[in-house]
């Protein structure tokens, strides 16, 4: 049963999303998003310029006249959506929490995904899979999965990618495109996205809040783990630890993106200052003129 307030949330996103897949992505999703491939539809006449290599030979001895076999692209595909609902996504500063840009953002993936009549699925993960809708079409569906991604209760907190990244291979047998949304604090997760980044068209969206960048000099402040719940007293007046803090998080970053690079994953950056659609408008744009150009 969906709360009220949640319900309301819902509809909001809905209008906002499905504006902005129709408004700022359309066109471009369907443009760099390939297809399972060529499926046969018919034969015709030979016609100058035809492919010979697309001659049916058989009809053609039949007939007596060349016949060329034609495909047309399998466009229908599968969009993955695995979202981290980790103790860390309860956190913001800004804007909103990184949960609420993680559904929002979903949300317009997912609707970008059924406009283009594909299939689209969700996998909720923490340091365990806690939730699997197999992938189906349509506007309903989309707004079940939007519904899911808004008001679940994980019993995990911690964070455990590899495990997710894991399942996305038993869940889905045929090459998908795949959205891993999260804020990629979790370790030890290389070879699993090694592995699903071999299958499947794998794009890492990172979602990040200003204020876990640096420390804010206020003394003595007790900061709470959000996936272990551990209380740590944290002396912030202190310029060494808050340098220390600074280079470990560059540090992670820049690790972070090195593995996408050479695993040649497009990532997309969004942040809870400022508004996502532009990366992911970004994003679109930058794989589309590699394609095509």
């Amino acid at each position: 049963m969906i709360s009220k307030e949640i319900l309301k949330k819902l509809r909001k996103i809905e209008i906002h999303t499905a504006r902005l897949a129709n408004d700022q992505l359309a066109g471009t999703y369907a443009s760099v998003f390939k297809g399972r491939g060529l499926a046969f539809d018919e034969v015709r006449m030979y016609q100058p310029g035809d492919d010979v290599r697309f001659i049916d030979w058989n009809v053609t001895a039949r007939t007596n006249t060349p016949h060329v076999k034609v495909f047309r692209e399998e466009r229908e595909m599968t969009v993955m959506l695995l979202v981290d609902m980790s103790g860390s996504q309860r956190f913001g500063t800004r804007q909103m929490f990184k949960q609420d840009l993680v559904a929002e953002v979903s949300a317009v993936l997912a609707f970008s995904a059924v406009k283009n009549n594909d299939r689209v699925g969700l996998v909720l993960f923490t340091d365990g899979v806690e939730k699997v809708i197999a992938p189906r079409k349509g506007p309903r569906h989309v707004m079940r999965v939007v519904a899911e991604t808004l008001q679940f209760q994980p019993r995990g907190r911690g964070t455990d990618l590899a495990r997710a990244l894991d399942a996305l291979g038993h869940l889905s047998r045929r090459r998908a495109v795949c959205f891993v949304v999260s804020d990629f604090l979790g370790d030890d997760y290389e070879h699993s996205l090694r592995v699903a980044a071999a299958k499947h068209d794998l794009v890492p969206v990172t979602v990040t809040d200003p204020r876990e960048d640096e420390l804010v000099d206020v003394g003595i402040a007790w900061c709470e783990d959000l996936e272990t719940g551990e209380l740590i007293p944290v002396d912030t007046s202190s310029k060494r630890v808050r340098d220390a803090y600074k280079k470990q998080v560059v540090q992670q970053k820049i690790a972070r993106d090195s593995l996408f690079k050479r695993l040649g994953l497009d990532h997309i950056a969004i942040s809870t200052h400022r508004p996502y659609i532009a990366p992911l408008a970004e994003f679109f744009r930058r794989r589309a003129r590699r394609m095509h150009g």
